[in-house]
């Protein structure tokens, strides 16, 4: 692999990435429902939105940022009930691809994937692209402002693939 052992990769970020990182970190979701039914178990079937973002996002748009890990968001409707665990991070192994691996994550054959989530406020009749760019753009949170520094590219669902949803056109 063309960037193993290397900090960050240049290789380019192409569709069948994302493909692979949805299939890989959606059911990071489903286990994290099962295993806390009570708590984060009620935002299952509430995902507006999973996308790639902070570095990995601004390499995909530009070509020369390069990926260090990705970072992909889920961007879940709110539940009457409480928010999204906001500490709540996983991670997992990307696997062997021409992104390669860095060279601190032991353990892992591929770029490691830190998968994170965020219940933000929705609008009735809007999209969750629509629904993530408010809360981007209205930046009333530490991590609303960082993700709203570098591109936001959607992974799932399938209309928002692929797509840079943040920022949005001159």
């Amino acid at each position: 692999m063309p960037c193993d052992g290397a900090s960050r990769c240049y290789e380019p970020i192409t569709d069948e990435h994302l493909q692979r990182l949805a299939q890989l970190v959606l059911p990071v979701f489903e286990g994290l429902f099962d295993r806390r039914p009570d708590t984060s178990g009620r935002y299952r079937g509430r995902l507006l939105m999973l996308a790639l973002c902070q570095g990995a996002a601004q390499h995909r748009v530009d070509g020369r940022h390069g990926v260090k890990d990705l970072d992909v968001w889920g961007f879940f409707r709110p539940h009457p009930g409480g928010r999204f665990p906001v500490r709540w991070r996983k991670t997992c192994d990307f696997g062997p691809s021409a992104l390669g691996n860095h060279p601190d994550d032991a353990g892992y054959t591929g770029r490691r994937i830190d998968v994170l989530g965020r219940s933000i406020e929705a609008e009735a009749g809007e999209s969750g692209a629509g629904d993530v760019r408010r809360y981007l753009a209205g930046a009333r949170t530490r991590t609303a402002w960082h993700l709203a520094q570098r591109p936001v590219i959607g992974l799932y669902p399938a209309p928002l693939f692929g797509t840079q949803v943040w920022p949005v056109g001159p």
